[in-house]
């Protein structure tokens, strides 16, 4: 039996969506290495850029890392059957800090503007946390209305406004196109934000397919050979 449930658990372990969440956990240390490791440096430069709006950024941090740590548990059919009651905690906290993390990014975006900051980026701000914050509450309504299946499909595409965020930063630095301007940024933002309902249903599409058993229709016998068989 040990020998039989191995194979299982590797394939349980190499399912799509866990392939998915380790890269956004490979994009999440990356984005710490790479972006935010002014965290840990007090003295870093940076840190005067963000003076003047750093008590909104705070929170602001708090809550996005919430919604991206936690986001991936409400995922977890196992966590939901067994843990139901933890699994709605978890999901109220993810809906805290997407409301509250996209409030406070346009706000600080906003804020940023009156510092020197273009009223594009200010727009693309916006869409992102509207996106995010819509999703998520069309995703709420439908599980106070009890439809677990749209309530899945709308986090998803919550999930997937979510690394936004990280995608940014992840192609901005690959590439080193966070280093030819704001405008360059600006420009990964929108395709980052284009794609993100797009890629969550193809996600959504693809595992509808899989779960789906494929059916082989059989050709129908014409009247003049079925007569001949009888």
């Amino acid at each position: 039996m040990a020998t039989a449930s191995a194979p299982a658990l590797r394939s349980s372990l190499l399912r799509p969506k866990y392939l998915i969440f380790a890269f956004v956990g490979l994009m999440v240390a990356y984005v710490l290495r790479h972006n935010e490791n002014f965290l840990i440096n007090a003295h870093d430069p940076v840190w005067e850029h963000y003076q003047p709006f750093k008590w909104y950024l705070l929170p602001h941090g708090i809550a996005g890392a919430c919604a991206l740590l936690l986001g991936p548990m409400q995922f977890s059919d196992r966590l939901r059957r067994r843990y139901a009651k933890f699994h709605r905690v978890i999901g109220r906290i993810y809906v805290g800090g997407v409301f509250l993390a996209g409030a406070l990014g346009f706000y600080i975006q906003f804020f940023q503007e009156r510092m020197g900051a273009p009223r594009s980026f200010s727009i693309a701000g916006a869409i992102d946390a509207i996106l995010w914050m819509s999703t998520t509450a069309i995703a709420m309504f439908f599980i106070l209305r009890g439809n677990v299946t749209l309530h899945r499909q709308w986090m998803t595409r919550s999930f997937a406004v979510a690394i936004v965020f990280l995608e940014v930063r992840v192609i901005g630095g690959v590439t080193g196109w966070d280093q030819l301007g704001l405008h360059v940024t600006e420009t990964i933002v929108w395709c980052c934000l284009a794609f993100a309902i797009l890629s969550a249903d193809i996600v959504l599409q693809w595992q509808d397919f899989r779960s789906k058993p494929s059916r082989t229709v059989k050709p129908a016998v014409r009247t003049e050979e079925a007569e001949v068989l009888v």
